[in-house]
């Protein structure tokens, strides 16, 4: 679906170049931008190598674990009969941590993991609540250290790219606790949405 929307702003940008007789503008600009993509790549690399490193550090030296062990209570009270799988807590857990580091790249493969450890407790029908739970958190998730956006903004030269922690906490607990409290409130409206 995403490549048919790119497809589409592409050959817009096509046909108006043309119809304004800029097409020579559009050909410079579509240039521009894949040079401007790479060299932030380049840029942001090296911080988005050092904090997935970081991460793998954490899950060898076992301390995923502990958090999970900290997190279990919270843990326990969103994902209900499927807190009793430690494997499944454990997958939930390390995706948590990957969210609070800013790690969305490293928290997708472990979410994916833990949602079908989390299909397979509820026994594959519908959409199961500790399912949708899941979803939430990594859709609204809260950020200790935006590793991602620091990154990004160090490649475009920000001077002081972890300056922005402060909100972001603020917005990223915001957020949890908004979609949390929506949910509970809409399940009695929407019963049948996790059968």
């Amino acid at each position: 679906m995403l490549s048919r929307v790119w497809v589409g702003f592409l050959a817009l940008s096509l046909i108006c170049g043309l119809l304004t007789g800029r097409v020579d503008a559009v050909s410079a600009a579509a240039a521009e931008g894949a040079a401007a993509a790479v060299k932030l790549l380049i840029d942001i690399i090296g911080l988005m190598c050092f904090w997935s490193g970081i991460m793998e550090l954490v899950s060898a030296s076992g301390i995923a674990g502990r958090i999970e062990g900290l997190l279990r209570p919270a843990l326990r009270a969103l994902f209900g009969k499927a807190a009793a799988d430690k494997e499944t807590m454990e997958l939930v857990s390390a995706n948590v941590t990957a969210n609070l580091l800013g790690l969305s790249n490293a928290a997708t493969p472990i979410g994916l993991r833990a949602a079908s450890r989390l299909y397979d407790t509820a026994g594959r029908r519908g959409t199961p609540d500790a399912v949708l739970a899941l979803v939430v958190l990594n859709t609204a998730s809260i950020q200790l250290i935006p590793s991602t956006v620091a990154a990004i903004r160090a490649g475009f030269g920000a001077a002081q790219p972890f300056d922005i922690m402060p909100a972001v906490w603020c917005a990223s607990a915001s957020s949890v606790a908004a979609v949390l409290v929506m949910a509970h409130l809409l399940r009695p409206v929407f019963p049948d949405i996790g059968k």
